[in-house]
């Protein structure tokens, strides 16, 4: 007894030395947040609780430390909270240049071409190999953008599962993305009522237990779960529009000093359910420090900037991210390939320029050997070419590129763009070509030499056995 008020002590002098409350601390050393009251009551309190106690206290001594990862363990073998992994954001080094940032070549891409499709498509095939156990199917999207693909898997994973509760978490840092995403929300609550979304802008190595990592961050967590009343499409969509300043509050970023990156301002999560399915959801709707992380589907689609090498790839995005599988689920991840007619317009103007991309079966060793005995149950599954690369294509009319005939310019435009913004093409590049004016001149052959345009993709899954 006398050691549990000893302890008691400590945690009161941390919190006070921190301006950290109780809870947040519970909630942030051994994920409850309702620790310190338990212990004041009396509860008991095993030695190793102690123990991890108090080397949280010891270790994360200022926020530029990370916090310790729950107490209870995970279905897989693992702590079931925060990795053991660096809590930085991706940062490469490098000139900060990001072509995901660019609005205008984003959107033209994502109208112009059926990639989203596509993704959609091969999703499927992973969806066909999971068995969802209760209370709920759990997929993690590691970067929503602006919804397409998140809502379409959404409506195949209804098709195959039309009774059985969804938990989906998705990262997005951009506002418009979100604001985009949610647009498609209201249909997905309607047609299958029993899901429970949350979007959030954490970091990769965050996101899938919604909870930041450093002491700060997490004591400043702007955290809303938001019970949507009525049982129309039309009742969610006039609610949704209504939380656009808590959008707009929560989703503000700032650029890295570093590299240009954009950086959240506060680390924000929005929890969206059906107010009248509560009864039904209350077991997966996630609360604050109370995520385990155990997905049954992750996907990781264009997650990392294709210059970055295996190491960062793996170790802040795909590292985490594997660590968040539940027993037999599946992480699908997805890349450009190159090797395409996209490239042949690229290299039209730049001679020698490729696609700096990692192929998936160095990534895979690489994160093979970076999870080390953490994953033993893991598999690591390249596949063949045939199964691997999918091509997807700019749409145009069928007339539109026939022989013989020309080529409107904002054709020419559009499969322009979708090169550049495929192959990661720098704006001061960009810039360069336009003003000597022969971009519009190598879009046109290889559009009609071709008689379109296309690109690949390539694709390769982690998956943990089932228990």
């Amino acid at each position: 007894m006398e050691d549990v008020h000893k302890l008691i002590g400590e945690i009161e002098g941390y919190c006070r030395q921190h301006g950290l409350a109780e809870s947040t601390f519970g909630r942030i050393a051994v994920n409850d947040g309702k620790f310190v009251g338990r212990l004041r009551a009396g509860r008991s309190v095993t030695t190793r609780t102690v123990s991890r106690v108090r080397a949280f206290m010891g270790t994360a001594a200022t926020e530029a430390e990370t916090v310790a990862r729950p107490a209870n363990g995970g279905a897989n073998g693992h702590a079931a909270g925060l990795p053991a992994v660096a809590a930085a954001q991706p940062e490469p080094e490098g000139r900060a240049f990001r072509f995901y940032d660019n609005r205008q070549k984003y959107l033209m891409f994502v109208n112009t071409c059926s990639e989203k499709w596509v993704i959609s498509e091969r999703v499927g095939m992973e969806l066909a190999q999971i068995r969802p156990s209760p209370p709920a199917l759990r997929m993690f999207d590691a970067g929503v953008g602006d919804g397409t693909v998140m809502s379409r898997v959404l409506r195949d994973m209804h098709r195959r599962h039309p009774t059985v509760p969804f938990l989906v978490v998705g990262k997005e840092i951009s506002l418009e993305d979100v604001r985009l995403a949610l647009e498609k929300v209201p249909d997905r609550l309607f047609e299958h009522p029993p899901t429970v979304l949350a979007i959030t802008n954490l970091y990769y190595s965050e996101a899938p237990w919604l909870m930041p990592r450093s002491l700060s961050a997490a004591a400043a967590l702007n955290w809303h779960a938001v019970p949507l009343r009525g049982n129309t499409a039309h009742d969610f969509d006039e609610q949704i529009k209504g939380l656009l300043p808590l959008l707009t509050d929560g989703w503000q970023v700032r650029p890295s000093e570093k590299t240009g990156n954009p950086l959240y301002v506060r680390p924000s999560v929005l929890v969206l359910y059906r107010e009248d399915q509560h009864f039904i959801v209350d077991p997966i709707i996630p609360r604050p420090g109370r995520v385990d992380g155990q997905y049954d589907l992750i996907l990781a689609s264009q997650p990392y900037r294709a210059r970055m090498s295996a190491e960062f790839k793996v170790t802040k995005v795909l590292g985490p991210l594997a660590q968040a599988l539940a027993p037999g689920g599946r992480m699908l991840g997805i890349h450009s390939h190159g090797q395409d007619p996209g490239l042949e317009i690229i290299q039209g103007i730049w001679p020698g320029r490729t696609l700096e991309q990692t192929s998936r079966h160095v990534l895979m060793k690489e994160l093979k050997s970076h999870l080390g005995r953490a994953g033993h149950d893991l598999r690591f599954n390249t596949y063949s070419d045939r199964r691997a690369l999918f091509r997807y294509d700019m749409h145009t009319l069928p007339t539109e590129i026939d022989a013989g005939t020309s080529i409107g310019t904002s054709t020419l435009f559009a499969a322009w763009n979708a090169a550049i913004y495929v192959y990661q093409i720098e704006d001061d590049l960009i810039t360069e070509a336009i003003g000597e004016g022969n971009y519009l001149d190598a879009t046109r052959e290889v559009l009609q030499r071709h008689r379109g345009l296309w690109f690949m993709d390539e694709s390769y899954v982690v998956s943990r056995k089932r228990s």
